[in-house]
């Protein structure tokens, strides 16, 4: 028994290992693409402390969701934290499966430079949104009365910049008509309906997505017309972002690194290559070879 343990977990660690290899050939491809992901999403959470400084509570707007939904209340708003903090973090390890299990489907560098882009795409279009009106939040924390609900001019630069984390990203007000939470989560689902395999796990995503929409409501976090903008519009840019991107290899008929996309580097010194060749009345076609 214990030689089969050990004979399984050598297995698995030259497994990881050499998927480590291709993932960090694959970064050192793409790494700009996914700083710059990264980077946009503090760009994101410094327009959305910055519009707090804008917000101004007033009456709660009259809302549909909020008549048929019940109000959870201040006290168990957290559920749907929760729920968001399981499709989040149940994503991140389905983009880390290549590392473990012998079936792969994707390369987690490249799925992440997809996710990023329609992050990215989907996050301009919010802020431009929330900076275009300002609503009076109706959040509990953001109705009059409350401290939190106006935020005192910054005495400095760095003020702003640093975002008061995390509680000016919890205790945020004013980045509204578009949820940010359903970015990210129908973004997960939707990667995960073209790119996972398991039905029976698409069908739950888009079911939690469901759940989170109807939690976000009835916590009063957001209005109804920011969950409705977030569900038309995050699905309209992933379909014309996709058709603009590359389609991802596929690695369901095999594991090999013959599947990745040349790089921009390899491709020009291929084709250097060749024309080299047929200048000098070489052929270029390997079948001539000996």
């Amino acid at each position: 028994m214990t030689l089969y343990i050990g004979r399984e977990a050598s297995k698995l660690w030259k497994r990881i290992c050499a998927e480590a290899t291709t993932e960090i050939n694959l970064l050192l491809d793409n790494w700009k693409y996914v700083l710059a992901g990264l980077i946009f999403q503090y760009i994101h959470g410094l327009a959305a402390h910055g519009v707090h400084y804008l917000h101004r509570p007033g009456p709660t707007l009259q809302d549909l969701g909020y008549f048929l939904l019940p109000e959870l209340g201040q006290d168990k708003a957290y559920i749907s934290e929760m729920v968001f903090t399981f499709v989040f973090l149940s994503f991140v390890l389905w983009t880390l499966h290549p590392f473990i299990f012998k079936s792969k489907k994707i390369y987690t560098v490249l799925i992440w430079c997809r996710v990023l882009a329609f992050l990215v795409a989907s996050q301009i279009l919010r802020i431009i949104t929330f900076y275009s009106t300002q609503l009076p939040g109706p959040n509990y924390h953001c109705r009059e009365g409350s401290k939190l609900a106006r935020l005192p001019k910054p005495s400095n630069v760095q003020e702003v910049l640093l975002i008061n984390f995390p509680q000016g990203v919890v205790y945020g007000c004013g980045d509204l008509i578009f949820s940010s939470h359903m970015i990210f989560t129908l973004v997960f689902v939707l990667t995960y309906q073209k790119y996972g395999t398991r039905r029976c796990i698409k069908q739950c995503a888009w079911l939690l997505a469901i759940i989170q929409s109807l939690l976000i409501v009835a916590s009063r976090k957001h209005y109804t017309v920011d969950i409705a903008v977030a569900w038309y519009t995050v699905n309209l840019v992933v379909f014309f972002v996709n058709k603009k991107l590359p389609e991802l290899p596929d690695r369901s008929n095999g594991n090999s690194p013959v599947l990745l996309p040349l790089s921009t580097k390899d491709k020009d010194s291929k084709t250097k290559e060749e024309n080299h060749k047929l200048l000098n009345g070489n052929s270029v076609d390997h079948a001539d070879r000996p």
